[in-house]
């Protein structure tokens, strides 16, 4: 079920239908487009993965998302804060974070740095505008390249100009690591920080962006929203983002005050059955052994995440299709 952006999408009208049937896929996009990012040059064949050598015994995958914003240079020159963040990010094998406020790609090269001084192999992807054109604020992909892979042409923002998102999106599509590539877990991540001023507004588009990447032409079924939503799961369930939407975080608060359930993971329930039942919110405040004052200098956010196989289809020998 592996497929998501090869190029992107957008119909633009000063195109010939030439050009337009070489370089997009596009269908049911209903005026969402994908900005496109170039193929990495070691992109191998099979839907732009790298070729890997299989991770074998782990069976299954923790997917999360994490807002530290603002994540900054004055909150990672504070050596306890970047340990903390570093040592979130080891316990998970693909995070979605947001808000991170730089300008160029430093700051992350840092925080995973940071990450890998005990000897593991993290990395990052963003959007390929970032360190190229003027940025103020972008989300991010920290992933463990020992258990996942990632097509580097799909990372893409959401294109504002025919989305207006505060911050845009990000879309990724990923893979496990271990099984056989025709074996392996393959899936879409939307990356998503919803405006805290404009809720209902990005929160009612947000079902396009879903609809955009799962029909772009790759067959991805496996499409995972994550981030900061600014609304309860209830509220989540019932606005149409998706058939058979399924909240990870149900009820259980993902605020460092515990008020409100405002981060989480959105999914087709019928058609991520990789979903291995298992979800949760990383308490920092108990982890790290944490005042409210202390917690709140780090974040306001609690981690999210949920758990899922590294099988496509939740069993070995089912092929990744068509």
């Amino acid at each position: 079920m592996f497929k998501l952006i090869r190029s992107i999408v957008l119909i633009g009208m000063g195109f010939g239908v030439w050009y337009f049937f070489t370089h997009f896929r596009v269908s049911g996009l209903e005026n969402i487009k994908i900005q496109p990012r170039t193929a990495a040059p070691a992109a191998a064949a099979s839907g732009g993965f790298v070729p890997f050598a299989p991770q074998p015994g782990k069976k299954t995958i923790r997917i999360a998302a994490a807002n530290f914003g603002p994540l900054d240079q004055a909150k990672l020159a504070r050596p306890q804060i970047v340990q903390r963040v570093a040592q979130v990010l080891r316990q998970f094998d693909v995070v979605a974070l947001q808000d991170i406020q730089a300008r160029d790609r430093g700051l992350l090269v840092q925080l995973v740095e940071q990450a890998n001084a005990g000897g593991r192999r993290y990395d990052f992807a963003v959007a390929p505008q970032v360190g190229r054109e003027p940025t103020q604020q972008y989300n991010a992909f920290v992933f463990d390249a020992d258990t996942i892979e990632i097509d580097r042409r799909t990372v893409a923002w959401v294109d504002p100009r025919s989305a207006p998102f505060a911050h845009p999106p990000l879309v990724g599509a990923f893979r496990a690591r271990g099984p056989s590539p025709g074996e392996a877990f393959t899936f879409a991540l939307i990356n998503v920080q919803i405006s805290s001023e404009r809720t209902a507004e990005e929160l009612a588009l947000l079902a396009h962006v879903y609809r955009a990447v799962r029909d772009d032409g790759r067959h991805e079924d496996d499409v995972i929203l994550l981030g900061t939503f600014r609304a309860e799961d209830d509220r989540l369930a019932t606005l149409g983002l998706m058939p058979n939407a399924a909240c990870a975080i149900s009820a259980t608060p993902t605020t460092t005050r515990g008020t409100r359930t405002i981060d989480n993971l959105v999914f087709d329930r019928r058609a991520t059955i990789e979903y291995a039942h298992r979800s949760g919110v990383l308490d920092l405040l108990r982890q790290f052994n944490l005042g409210p004052r202390e917690a709140a200098e780090m974040t306001e956010h609690l981690p999210v995440w949920a758990e899922f196989s590294v099988f496509e289809g939740g069993v070995p020998g089912q092929a990744a299709g068509p």
